[in-house]
């Protein structure tokens, strides 16, 4: 029981520590391109350097396998720039609120890629969902817009990602594929600096506080939280984990407020279309739950 409940804290430190990332593009003074490259380097460095203590084994599956993963890489890539980009516009708190639409996503995405049935329940969800997003948006500026629209790319993005690693992960080791994806994200966005000539010195241009903010996210937020959420999800199983991570916009607007003061710039629609859709989200991880446990009965 003990035993349990660190893993329980442990995870939500975790949670914590990615909630944090959307403050972190606001603290860090450099362009959301510069930031993700950054962050990819470090994470795929440090996570190099673990596997190779750990002597891990380099091993794919199939060719076919090998470029579905690179695939995916590119779409990492793309959610972490328009997630940074989208905070620069705006606000942490928009953002990561536009994040949680993942889910979303995520319900039309399964039946086409994991060839599963669209479920009626999530349709109506996703319907809350817009409303919410309508709801907030409200009393827009056009660069709020334009950071709405940012932002709920990047939870498209994220949704990809999460597809499609659900089927590479049957097959193949998730450090594994992670390590790929990193490298992949990371070399596409050098290509894409250097061809607009952005490939330079000013690269290396920053302050300590940034490097060390940078340093932070790449080795903690991203290649230390995902090892320790994959031996998490072994342990207290993969909805425990999925269900909990909908505390993220909580833990991320909670921050906004305390070190970022972001209560000034938004109003009481913001914060009302918030609590709705983290409820919708939270509502839709406990029916997917009960409807998997009553098809579990019914095979018994």
């Amino acid at each position: 029981m003990l035993k349990n409940l660190r893993h329980h804290i442990l995870l939500h430190a975790i949670i914590f520590l990615w909630g944090f990332t959307g403050i972190l593009g606001k603290l860090i003074m450099l362009d959301s391109m510069v930031i993700v490259w950054w962050r990819l380097l470090i994470a795929f460095v440090a996570l190099w350097i673990f596997l190779k203590i750990r002597k891990w084994k380099f091993q794919v599956y199939s060719r076919k396998q090998l470029f579905g993963i690179i695939g995916v890489g590119a779409f990492v890539g793309l959610h972490w720039v328009t997630f940074f980009l989208a905070i620069q516009l705006s606000t942490a708190s928009l953002a990561i609120l536009c994040l949680s639409t993942a889910t979303l996503h995520v319900a039309w995405l399964e039946p086409i890629i994991m060839k599963k049935r669209f479920l009626k329940t999530e349709f109506v969800f996703g319907l809350l969902i817009i409303a919410a997003l309508i709801f907030v948006s409200g009393d827009f500026s056009s660069t709020d817009y334009l950071a709405l629209f940012v932002g709920l790319l990047s939870a498209l993005f994220a949704s990809l990602f999460s597809v499609f690693n659900a089927r590479l992960v049957q097959t193949n080791k998730s450090s594994t594929i992670s390590l790929i994806e990193f490298f992949v994200a990371f070399f596409l966005l050098s290509i894409y600096l250097i061809a607009k000539g952005d490939f330079n010195s000013s690269l290396f241009v920053m302050t300590t506080s940034d490097f060390l903010w940078l340093l932070f996210l790449g080795i903690v937020c991203t290649s230390f939280a995902f090892l320790v959420v994959v031996d998490l999800v072994k342990r207290l199983g993969a909805f425990t984990v999925s269900l909990s991570i909908n505390m993220e916009p909580v833990y991320t607007i909670v921050l906004a407020i305390v070190i970022l003061g972001e209560n000034q710039l938004l109003n009481y629609k913001f914060y009302v279309g918030a609590i709705i859709i983290v409820l919708v989200v939270v509502a839709n991880g406990v029916v997917k739950y009960y409807m998997k446990v009553k098809a579990l009965n019914k095979l018994k």
